[in-house]
């Protein structure tokens, strides 16, 4: 053990490529999420419990509709961030790869279903 070198030695041990991306991405998703999640609250909590025609109207307006997609967009990429950070931690190897691509994935596609929702009710 001696013979190695430092560099050596850290090989395998953490890396200095992404992680302050990454950490920054979280950081500023956070940010919007904390101005976000409240004006969502407030444009879709009248709406709980309207009938169909009173919300397609609502969602007509430009601004709930704006809201709720980019809630969705900042929230589910939050997520996929979030899951991918817990997968590096404690899955290793194949499954570890696996599992960020499938949580990946499931993660677009629930936010494609949610922006396809706000969609159909805004037209």
């Amino acid at each position: 053990m001696s013979y190695l070198t430092d560099r050596k030695r850290a090989v395998g041990l953490g890396s200095a490529k992404s992680g302050t991306e990454h950490h920054w991405s979280m950081t500023v998703s956070s940010g919007a999420l904390l101005i976000l999640i409240p004006l969502f609250v407030f444009t879709f909590g009248p709406m709980l419990g309207a009938s169909y025609e009173e919300v397609t109207a609502y969602f007509a307006r430009p601004f709930p509709a704006v809201i709720a997609g980019l809630t969705i967009i900042v929230t589910f990429k939050h997520f996929a961030g979030g899951v991918q950070a817990l997968l590096e931690d404690y899955v290793h190897g194949v499954a570890q790869k696996v599992a960020i691509v499938a949580m990946t994935c499931v993660s677009y596609a629930a936010m494609g279903f949610g922006l396809y929702a706000i969609v159909r009710l805004a037209l």
